[in-house]
């Protein structure tokens, strides 16, 4: 049986507006959503707008019975919110609008005392465009227990990224997730150079990370470690859309990790978990008890 373990997502909270209505989002909502499914106490950290969307938001996070103790309230800015369309295959491009609510913030006294109780968190670079909301996630990982495990889901959205950002934000990480998408951005950044899993090595031996997973889609995925190279093929699914698949395989990523799983199990179990989401629609949908039920009893 596997421990209960304590985890947060930390940064943007936003409704992804979709053609056809909109959905609770933002990855670290997304990573937390799932590692609650996934039987852990998990919490996501962010800002909403005193606004109708706000509220909604709150409601929305009891439905998933999550917490909300941890999302704040902004006095001046609205609930984020992302324009999402979708492409014949199911891929999203976004519109994200700005000055929204979980640019605003603050590493507070509650924050501390979570961060110091953490077994894991997982941030992005998205939320980091604003310098307030950048303090406070970094200053959060840094008070952090050694032990943990910091993941950087890189997760890049245009035009909010840069070489410096992705730079700080891979020193204060000790785990990173990226896709087929981001590690030409990395390549170009760092001068990686030779074949993918040459280029992943790099990345974990220059920053000094536990490990490194890349996702490629449909194509299944890598993960490399300081003595072990993992390859896992894509598991066969029907697509409705990616939306929080990438955030689902980092929360079973996580505990995997968390639990000293083999790292053949990590990998395949989170290809397992994230194809599931892609046969859904939007970003959260229930996990199917046989998937939870293998991570628990394993």
């Amino acid at each position: 049986m596997s421990k209960n373990h304590k985890i947060a997502g930390i940064g943007e909270i936003l409704w992804d507006m979709f053609p056809d209505g909109s959905r609770l989002g933002g990855a670290p909502v997304n990573f937390a959503s799932h590692c609650h499914q996934l039987g852990c106490e998990a919490y996501p950290v962010s800002v909403v707008g005193r606004d109708r969307v706000g509220v909604k938001t709150r409601e929305r996070l009891g439905q998933l019975n999550m917490s909300d103790k941890y999302v704040f309230d902004s006095m001046d800015l609205p609930t984020g919110r992302v324009l999402v369309l979708l492409d014949s295959e199911g891929k999203p491009s976004y519109e994200i609008l700005e000055e929204v609510a979980w640019d605003d913030l603050v590493f507070t006294p509650e924050l501390c005392e979570l961060a110091t109780s953490l077994d894991a968190a997982c941030f992005g670079t998205l939320a980091q465009r604003s310098p307030r909301t950048r303090r406070a996630i970094h200053k959060f990982l840094e008070v952090m227990p050694a032990r943990s495990l910091r993941i950087y889901d890189v997760n890049l959205r245009q035009p909010f990224f840069s070489k410096e950002l992705v730079e700080n934000s891979l020193k204060v990480a000790n785990v990173l997730k990226l896709s087929d998408e981001e590690l030409p951005v990395l390549a170009e950044y760092f001068q990686l150079e030779g074949a993918i899993v040459d280029q992943l090595k790099a990345l974990r031996s220059q920053f000094g990370l536990s490990h490194v997973a890349y996702t490629r889609g449909g194509d299944g995925s890598l993960i490399v470690s300081a003595g072990q190279v993992d390859e896992c093929a894509g598991v066969p699914v029907t697509l409705v859309d990616t939306v929080g698949a990438g955030d689902s395989f980092t929360a079973a990523l996580t505990f995997g990790l968390l639990n000293q799983w083999p790292l053949d199990e990590v990998n395949l179990y989170a290809n397992q978990v994230a194809s599931f989401v892609c046969s859904q629609k939007g970003a959260t949908p229930r996990i199917p008890s046989r998937l939870v039920r293998e991570m628990v009893q394993h």
